[in-house]
């Protein structure tokens, strides 16, 4: 029975230790095997031990049983011994056991446009109602909507009260006046006549004329011109009407001259300016304008911390309403030769610090690398995109997909490589 024992203690202890030495065999595996022989072990011989310990303990014998637990202790450091021996083994050659799988991307240098979003309105400055100077019948309406016409061009007449009739009294006596001034003008020169009657009739002269104009202008407000080339968009007061001053008569639109105005926190002020580049949206049409900032204005809204700007666009086919919708996409900042990266991989320390993993070669195999943390300084961000200003060269390789889960100067096995 002792020798049978023995063969089987060597036959298990040699298979145990290759299987142990397998260098594909993961560590929970090894423990397994070891905790599975010592139970054989135990088995085998267990109960010729346990007969012997109680025994010894039967008996009393002081020696004895201190004897016996040196014996005990001595086979469990042995033990011990060999396992530490074969977690040492396992960890120099079980590569898989240290290595973490990740992707890696490769930064280059790259043109970075980081774009304003803001909202505003379509808007025209000459999108005006047209207002009578004149109180009085509208007698005649010259023209109707969806009608084009020409800076000057007369839209409509008012009835004039009788102030056609004055006018011609008035230059038939400013006539008379101009008559006796100058012929008193001639006797004056020829030292015929008093001063005070020259006077007279300058006075006169010049009274009567002053009358004429004043007259003329009063009558001109009776014709309702349009104030710049245009639609006419509504016509408002029908024909025969009864209008006055302060009631709005047309509207005249000239959608030529369209522009977007939208109000830009005051971060920005610095570096949205005239001349900067602008994508100009306008959902409902479904189109988008390239465009630029015409002017911005000098003074920041109390209530939102805001100035205005505006940006001109074209409605050559007349597409484009005032009072639409539009987004603005400004270009502030641009770098010819930037470093952009994912948001998603960057970490932040304790003290505030950001930081990326980067993947550097570890032997000839191009997917053995250790990662190293390298501490950087970002800029804008723009679409999940962050500009890095320092710490990264083009061409090194960043670790992306596991970024959040390796350590400092830790082997990584790259799967995209």
């Amino acid at each position: 029975m002792k020798h049978s024992t023995n063969q089987s203690r060597t036959r298990l202890l040699n298979l145990s230790n290759k299987k142990l030495l397998n260098k594909k065999r993961p560590l929970m595996r090894t423990t397994l095997y070891l905790l599975f022989i010592s139970f054989l072990l135990t088995s085998c011989g267990g109960d010729k031990a346990e007969q012997s310990v109680d025994k010894i303990i039967a008996e009393g014998n002081v020696e004895n049983l201190k004897s016996k637990k040196a014996e005990l202790k001595a086979e469990i450091t042995a033990l011990n011994a060999q396992v530490a021996q074969l977690d040492e083994v396992l960890k120099n050659n079980d590569k898989s056991k240290k290595e973490v799988l990740v992707t890696a991307q490769t930064v280059k240098d790259t043109i970075f446009r980081h774009f304003v979003e803001v909202q505003g309105n379509v808007e025209t400055k000459q999108n005006v109602l047209i207002y009578p100077e004149y109180q009085g019948t509208l007698t005649r309406v010259y023209v109707k909507e969806g009608q084009r016409v020409s800076k000057g061009q007369t839209l409509g007449s008012i009835d004039d009260g009788g102030l056609g009739s004055q006018v011609a009294q008035l230059e038939a006596q400013s006539a008379l006046a101009k008559t006796t001034y100058e012929r008193q003008k001639r006797l004056w020169e020829q030292k015929i006549g008093s001063e005070i009657q020259f006077l007279q009739a300058q006075t006169q002269y010049e009274s009567a004329n002053s009358a004429v104009k004043q007259l003329k202008s009063q009558l001109g407000k009776t014709v309702i011109r349009a104030p710049f080339s245009g639609v006419i968009d509504d016509v408002i007061t029908d024909q025969g009407t009864v209008v006055a001053p302060g009631q709005a008569v047309f509207r005249i639109v000239n959608l030529r001259d369209m522009f977007v105005s939208a109000e830009v926190p005051e971060s920005y002020l610095a570096s949205v300016v005239k001349g900067k580049s602008v994508a100009v949206n306008i959902p409902v049409l479904g189109k988008t304008i390239e465009s630029k900032v015409r002017q911005t204005g000098n003074y920041i809204n109390p209530a939102n911390r805001s100035f205005k700007v505006e940006v001109g666009i074209p409605s050559k086919d007349g597409s484009i309403k005032p009072n639409l919708t539009a987004r603005l996409s400004i270009n502030d900042y641009t770098a010819e030769k930037a470093i952009l990266i994912p948001l998603n991989v960057i970490n932040e320390d304790s003290e505030g610090a950001q930081y990326v993993y980067t993947a550097e070669k570890n032997g000839e195999d191009a997917k053995q690398a250790i990662a190293k943390r390298r501490i950087i300084k970002t800029g804008k961000t723009q679409g999940g995109q962050i500009e890095v200003l320092e710490g990264l060269s083009s061409g090194e390789h960043i670790i992306v997909k596991g970024a959040r889960s390796v350590k400092d100067n830790q082997e990584v096995r790259i799967l995209n490589y």
